[in-house]
């Protein structure tokens, strides 16, 4: 960008100057300046033929001053900027300031086409991000919307028993109060009936049994509340945890695979590099050049999901073969 305005301020310096440097009268560079009293300048050729074909008092063509003679001066500094324009806009000059405009635009154009590239480029990769972050936000809201259906249809279920519980313990406790309240009412008819009989001492009154009731209900507290006062988040997400897709894949290790350094536990999940070497039989699938294991367990597709404890190792590798 400096370059180009610099070559523009440069090129409108010469036509200004070239301008300045042109003869009025053969509107060419002038040759053999020379200049007049009213300091204007001409070829010594043009003037002194203007001068030999004009009638009357000798003038400047440009200014129209008159003068007593035919008198000039030859300017050296305007010959010698003559001669330097002159030069410079040869054909030779023009020729090589054409090559160098040619390669400086061609090198814009260039590094223009490289800027458009990175551009669309970087267009793309932004659709790309968007389009990405779209799918996996679709994916993450689907995942917590089945995770959020689990934890309601577990809450739900839960409510529902907490209510059938709650039911069944008030109607003991109803059962129970009824049963008391027509015993009380039994028993204030017996009283009435005594009070009456105490009264007159003639015969004793029939007297009707009185309901037998259990002295309490069988409700204990801390039973009823134990299945709800327990950790909740830790119980539902252990439910949830056999819901998860993909859930962690059982894995055991394929002793026939091992490397020779590779110590392999009873139940074969757990694999350790050795410093000794273990005496194994041989095998056609045996890792001898790589210190690695496989799995008894494969796939052919679907999502799959595994947990690894490395422990405090600081060496371990973890990757998935394909047959």
């Amino acid at each position: 960008m400096a370059a180009a305005a610099a070559a523009a301020v440069a090129s409108s310096v010469r036509g200004s100057l070239k301008e300045d440097l042109t003869c009025a009268i053969c509107c060419d560079l002038f040759r053999d300046p020379v200049m007049l009293s009213c300091m204007h300048h001409f070829c010594k050729s043009c003037i002194s033929r203007y001068w030999r074909g004009a009638q009357g008092p000798v003038t400047c063509p440009q200014c129209r001053k008159e003068f007593t003679s035919k008198q000039f001066h030859t300017n050296y500094i305007v010959t010698a900027m003559v001669e330097k324009v002159r030069v410079a806009t040869s054909d030779a000059c023009i020729k090589k300031l054409e090559k160098q405009l040619s390669e400086a635009l061609e090198r814009h154009h260039l590094r223009k086409e490289f800027i458009d590239n990175c551009i669309h480029k970087d267009k793309e990769k932004m659709d790309i991000i968007k389009r990405v972050a779209a799918d996996l936000r679709d994916r993450v809201k689907g995942e917590f919307r089945a995770l959020h259906q689990i934890l309601q249809d577990e809450e739900t279920c839960m409510l529902e028993q907490l209510r059938r519980e709650q039911e069944e313990e008030l109607q003991k406790v109803q059962r129970h109060l009824e049963a008391s309240e027509l015993s009380v009412r039994e028993l204030e008819n017996n009283i009435r009936l005594l009070q009456q009989a105490n009264g007159s001492l003639t015969e004793f009154p029939q007297l009707r049994p009185c309901v037998q009731v259990e002295t309490d209900t069988d409700f204990d507290v801390n039973a009823f509340s134990s299945r709800y006062l327990a950790p909740l988040q830790y119980i539902t997400w252990r439910k949830m945890f056999h819901s998860v897709k993909p859930g962690p894949s059982p894995l055991m290790f394929d002793v026939e695979t091992a490397h020779p350094s590779i110590y392999v536990s009873r139940d074969k999940t757990v694999a350790v590099e050795c410093d000794d070497m273990i005496l194994r039989t041989s095998h056609s699938q045996r890792f001898l050049q790589c210190v690695n294991i496989l799995a008894v367990q494969s796939f052919q597709s679907g999502r799959h999901y595994w947990e690894v404890e490395v422990g405090h190792s600081l060496k371990w590798d973890v990757g998935v073969a394909s047959e």
